[in-house]
């Protein structure tokens, strides 16, 4: 069974339940657990793109992991394992796996019950936050001071939870619509939450003389117990900026996905499926930002 290099860029596992292929990743039910593979996939303007960025998913796994066991006093998430051979037993119907592929992409993870909201916290003005700042001078129901400009930073870090959105996109919404969706109580945690894991990695990263813009966690109860599901402070979910390239004015080219999305802009293509294949030069680019990234936040 060997890689395959179209445009799922995923190889499956005859006999498991695959219970949802997302946009990066393919979640395998095991009962009370899941298999979280992260494939080589690629999406912009929520498109998967039909050319893979090979490694990709092994990056992000091991930039979840690092993040996971540095945030774990903090507040609990849902990994069990992310070991090959473990996982490998935990297996129910001995399908092999191919250890090329899969060691180094998948966690081995608790069913949570998840909480339908993205949790984003802000730093600096980019993005979605930045236009709707434009658009109303809010950003998810927070009053900003006028005269902020792109990618300025904020007066403090905020909390703009956004709707989870399978299809489209997630749509930015203000702690009041949040509350009334889960509750006060649970809005208030998440808030909470999510603002003290964004200050631990922002200081962390602030000593390497980097910037974290924003970033999105998901929530989710295991055992009445509210954990970090998903995946943590990778380039797919987070912003992050070199110091030096920082000043307020303009987005700077970042370690996400922004290369992709610039080139795309410039392609003419109308964001609608299917997406243009990527010329090599845009992937080697795309898989050397995903290294540095690994290399700089997450070791």
């Amino acid at each position: 069974m060997g890689m395959m290099t179209n445009a799922a860029a995923s190889v499956d596992i005859p006999g498991l339940k695959l219970l949802r292929r997302g946009k990066v990743r393919d979640v395998y039910d095991l009962g009370d657990r899941l298999l979280i593979v992260a494939s080589d996939r690629l999406s912009a303007f929520d498109v998967v793109l039909p050319t893979p960025i090979p490694g990709k998913g092994k990056i992000l796994t091991a930039a979840a992991l690092f993040w996971f066991d540095l945030t774990k006093e903090l507040v609990p998430n849902h990994l069990i394992s992310s070991d090959f051979d473990a996982i490998q037993k935990a297996i129910p119907g001995g399908a092999r796996l191919d250890k090329n592929w899969f060691d180094g992409r998948m966690m081995l993870v608790h069913k949570a019950k998840r909480v339908d909201a993205e949790c984003v916290a802000r730093a600096y003005l980019a993005g979605s936050g930045w236009k709707e700042y434009k658009a109303t001078g809010k950003v998810a129901g927070h009053a900003l001071p006028a005269g902020l400009q792109e990618a300025g930073r904020l007066p403090a870090p905020i909390f703009t939870p956004a709707t989870k959105a399978d299809e489209g996109h997630d749509e930015n919404i203000s702690r009041e619509t949040l509350a009334s969706m889960v509750g006060r109580d649970l809005a208030g945690k998440l808030e909470e939450l999510t603002l003290r894991v964004f200050a631990l990695a922002s200081e962390r990263l602030a000593k390497r003389d980097l910037l974290l813009a924003d970033t999105k966690f998901e929530f989710g109860f295991i055992n009445d117990q509210l954990c970090l599901i998903d995946e943590i402070l990778t380039p797919d979910s987070s912003r992050v900026w070199e110091k030096r390239d920082w000043k307020p004015g303009r987005t700077p080219d970042g370690f996400d996905k922004q290369f992709v999305r610039d080139y795309l802009e410039k392609s003419g293509w109308n964001k609608l499926p299917p997406a243009p294949a990527l010329p090599a030069e845009v992937v080697d680019g795309t898989l050397a930002r995903y290294r540095d990234f690994l290399e700089k936040v997450a070791r």
